[in-house]
């Protein structure tokens, strides 16, 4: 862990990403818990037209991602992506904090705001760029380590923002925070980050439908879509844990505040522990039994009929949960290691592909059972993912093996 946390603070290469992510992450919390409640409450969107805004935004999210990290990967740096989509946050939340206006809120929570999402995946393409250069267990366990720091800012935002805005008539001024988190994003780069990109010359330059077909290779798109199953696990529990705890449970909204930043808390520790376990092992099976920890929790969850029940899930929810958000990034960038743009393009594809089938399994279980019963329907699909991986793992490493 300390020799990961060195390796940060003397490499320009991989310091300048980690801290800008740690800024990046005040835009995410500063905007997400509120979003609802500025677009329904506030402007008097309807649920209808605040879903369609959701959906059509997470799309604008992934082709943004996919369409730059192919395009970076032809660049010499990154640099000039990173500076661009951070002026996008800028205008985008800036906007909707100074003008308290429907039309502001969906244009920029349609194109410009997700546009600013995609900065994320860019940061950690630069970091892949580096880590390639690294043995494979130091540059997943950097690569955990960052991850980790990013968790840890995404966890106290909340709690500080819910602080200064606690007599706020409007939820807006959130967005100004994360419009001035864009502006740190931007100044970083632009001061501290020159030549901070590739490291050596560019790829060479490959045509951009050939860059996306490899995506739809069926060893890539397989492998993508059982990570997404095992990342609609956590967004699963992100709908499913709320109702349990006040209404299984017997909790209270406190309750559910409270658990929520305890375990993105509890999470930062446990990621840096899967970093290291990734120096010993590989990937796919430390990832396999961090999930299968969490599909024990999802059972112990389905369970639950006392607010205590629920913290003392705490260390399981986090371990597990750690596991889930941290070690598919490696694992998705090494399905296309030699374009690290295009590899990590792979984790808003995920988060796409994850969210919908967590609202897939969320449909299904609540129509067929009760939430409890819906946490177990979660635990089967993520011991079906589970066993998936791991069969198609044994199966590339037989092909591996000389006849």
């Amino acid at each position: 862990m300390s020799s990961s946390f060195s390796l940060i603070l003397r490499d320009n290469r991989i310091r300048i990403p980690a801290v800008t992510l740690v800024a990046l992450a005040f835009t995410y919390a500063s905007t997400v818990p509120y979003q609802s409640i500025i677009g329904i409450n506030e402007l008097d969107l309807s649920n209808g037209a605040y879903s369609a805004l959701v959906f059509f935004s997470a799309i604008v999210n992934v082709t943004t991602s996919l369409t730059l990290g192919i395009w970076s990967d032809r660049l010499k740096e990154r640099r000039p992506l990173v500076l661009a989509l951070s002026v996008a946050g800028m205008l985008g939340f800036g906007s909707i904090a100074i003008i308290h206006s429907p039309a502001i809120f969906i244009f920029s929570t349609l194109l410009l705001v997700p546009m600013s999402g995609s900065t994320y995946s860019l940061l950690f393409a630069s970091l892949r760029a580096r880590t390639n250069q690294m043995e494979r267990g130091e540059g997943a366990a950097v690569t955990a380590t960052v991850r980790a720091l990013f968790s840890g800012s995404w966890a106290l935002a909340p709690g500080l923002i819910g602080l200064y805005l606690v007599n706020s008539p409007s939820m807006t001024p959130a967005y100004g925070i994360a419009a001035l988190a864009s502006c740190t994003c931007f100044f970083l780069y632009f001061f501290f980050a020159p030549g901070n990109g590739t490291a050596g010359p560019a790829p060479d330059a490959v045509g951009f439908l050939a860059s996306l077909k490899r995506i739809f290779m069926p060893r890539v798109l397989i492998r993508v879509f059982i990570m997404s199953l095992l990342f609609a696990l956590q967004r699963l529990n992100g709908m499913l844990l709320p109702l349990i705890i006040t209404r299984a449970a017997g909790g209270s909204v406190a309750d559910v505040g409270f658990i929520a930043g305890l375990t993105a808390l509890l999470e930062m520790p446990f990621m840096m522990m899967w970093g290291m376990a990734q120096r010993r092992f590989r990937t796919a099976h430390v990832l396999a039994f961090g999930a299968l920890i969490y599909c024990a929790y999802l059972l112990l969850l389905g369970f639950a009929s006392s607010p205590w029940h629920i913290y003392a899930l705490l260390l399981v929810n986090a371990c597990g949960a750690a596991a889930i958000l941290g070690v598919p990034i490696t694992y998705l960038q090494d399905l296309i290691a030699d374009r690290p743009g295009l590899g990590t393009s792979l984790l808003s594809l995920n988060t796409f592909i994850g969210t919908g089938i967590a609202a897939g399994l969320f449909a299904f279980g609540t129509r067929i059972t009760n939430y409890s019963g819906t946490a177990f329907v979660g635990a089967g699909a993520g011991l079906a993912a589970i066993g998936a991986l791991l069969y198609l793992e044994s199966e590339r490493r037989q092909a591996r093996q000389p006849a």
